[in-house]
């Protein structure tokens, strides 16, 4: 009997994936989990022209393919402007997803993060796996981004505090190269958004625990069954 699961990793933008759980998808794929990314927003028009879209999505699907990601769903909503999104909008659209994916593990980004499209994404996908009578989502986590969730501020409310530490040892390997594939997103070191400072935060998270390198997760929602 197959014992995969359904696994759904929830970006505001191409790359929050690979950030926050680059090594926790690269691990479900090993184990034979279904993993689905939904990428919610897509570059204003505006602001992105359109090759800088479609180079940015051949990126992504480059990381996908290293990391075992099953399959994507676009959601293409502006970006930067997911706050002027209404909020019922955003979240029916994650909610049918959920409802059609089934998935048993759900992965957002945390509500303290800078950036106003993290918070409505967060919030979006609070109500999207609400325990309402449909698919029950049984894990709900949410995942750190660099230059996103260490910039939130100083305030209580908005602290990312990691309560579950997966060990992605085997994995760190993948989500570096796959972060990689994100040339255009990338940032020289001392930045942030850079591939020293994404190995340096696993090995911290890692170290917290006694392990080689792990990935941090607030744990939002367990539903424990049997």
């Amino acid at each position: 009997m197959s014992t995969s699961e359904r696994i759904l990793v929830i970006a505001p933008h191409p790359d929050d994936e690979v950030l926050g759980c680059g090594g926790v998808i690269a691990r479900h794929s090993a184990r034979g989990d279904r993993v689905q990314v939904v990428v919610v927003s897509r570059g204003a028009p505006d602001i992105f022209p359109p090759e800088e879209v479609e180079q940015t999505r051949s990126e992504l699907a480059a990381a996908h393919q290293l990391l075992g990601v099953e399959d994507v769903h676009f959601l293409d909503f502006p970006a930067p402007r997911l706050d002027r999104v209404p909020g019922h909008v955003l979240a029916d659209r994650l909610t049918r997803l959920v409802r059609e994916i089934r998935p048993k593990t759900v992965y957002a980004p945390h509500w303290g993060d800078l950036h106003s499209d993290h918070k409505a994404v967060y919030q979006a996908t609070m109500v999207a796996t609400r325990p309402n009578g449909g698919p029950r989502v049984e894990g709900l986590f949410c995942y750190e981004t660099l230059s996103e969730t260490e910039w939130g501020g100083p305030s209580a409310d908005n602290a990312f505090s990691p309560t579950v530490f997966v060990d992605i040892g085997e994995f760190l390997s993948a989500k570096l190269q796959a972060m990689a594939c994100y040339r255009t997103q990338l940032k020289d070191y001392p930045q942030s958004r850079s591939l020293r400072s994404l190995e340096a935060l696993a090995r911290l998270r890692g170290s917290a625990v006694g392990l080689d390198a792990a990935e941090a997760f607030v744990l939002v929602r367990e539903v424990v069954t049997a």
